[in-house]
């Protein structure tokens, strides 16, 4: 018999954040991170801020700068990292320990991007490796899912989402965090994102399904694939957040965006 105790459900937060991939330089991460802070911390702020969890991926290299700011500014805007590795130390030359990134004050880790699994050969299994990793280190894995072709309908699509699922919260105890950004590969880098009635039945089923339901509050659903201003309302509450791309690259877009989710009714 198990011994592992049953998650303990929590109310439901909001999250919102952004990646932004390999698009800036350093000098551009750290010019647009000063600008979202002082957006963040301006006297006319939205007052529902407090209320949502917002996080930057930035590049490996401008990681640190991006903690040290967001650190100066003692604001609660979680930085996140690209990817790591399986192992926390060894002979793994170009890769990036889980641990350090802990180290240095990351607070999540994005995983199992469609563009990591297309270009580098990542599977679920890998992805899975590096979740518990990230577990292990005491961050949040913030892992990628979506089905690849657009046409199949819900069922199919939510049968290779759930695979992805069940591959990371296998391997992950049943009371951590983890972020699940639902982004259809086919809906990634188009002009708009997914259609929303698809969008928000995926996220039901997923929701509902044995390996999710009972982890309320720490299981949470976000999507991205060309998610922008306008969208979390639309979805009508399904999902917990949005993930957003290049629409979120201008910080005053961010920003609106951020208020957008932090505003809508559930």
């Amino acid at each position: 018999m198990s011994t592992t105790p049953a998650p303990v459900p929590r109310p439901r937060r909001r999250i919102v954040g952004v990646s932004t991939k390999m698009y800036f330089s350093a000098a551009r991460t750290a010019s647009f991170i000063d600008a979202l802070l002082a957006l963040l911390a301006a006297p006319d702020a939205h007052p529902l801020l407090d209320t949502i969890d917002i996080f930057l991926v930035p590049d490996h290299v401008a990681l640190t700068t991006a903690v040290a700011q967001v650190a100066a500014a003692r604001q609660t805007v979680l930085v996140g990292a690209q990817n790591c590795h399986t192992h926390d130390a060894g002979a793994f030359t170009g890769e990036v320990s889980p641990a350090v990134l802990a180290e240095v004050g990351c607070r999540l880790v994005e995983l199992g991007h469609a563009e990591r699994r297309r270009w580098f050969g990542e599977t679920d299994e890998s992805t899975a490796g590096k979740a518990a990793a990230v577990v292990r280190n005491g961050m949040v894995p913030l892992v990628c899912v979506g089905e690849v072709t657009w046409g199949d309908g819900v069922a199919v699509a939510v049968e290779e989402v759930l695979g992805q699922v069940r591959s990371v919260l296998g391997v992950v105890p049943g009371d951590t965090e983890v972020v699940l950004a639902y982004e259809p590969v086919w809906a990634i880098g188009a002009s708009e994102p997914a259609p929303v009635a698809h969008v928000c039945e995926v996220v039901r089923r997923v929701r509902e399904s044995d390996e999710v339901r009972g982890r309320e509050g720490l299981t949470r659903i976000v999507y991205g694939g060309s998610a922008g201003p306008g969208l979390f309302a639309r979805l009508g509450g399904e999902v917990d957040g949005l993930f957003l791309g290049r629409f979120a690259h201008e910080p005053g877009q961010f920003y609106k965006t951020i208020c957008e989710v932090a505003e809508a009714p559930w």
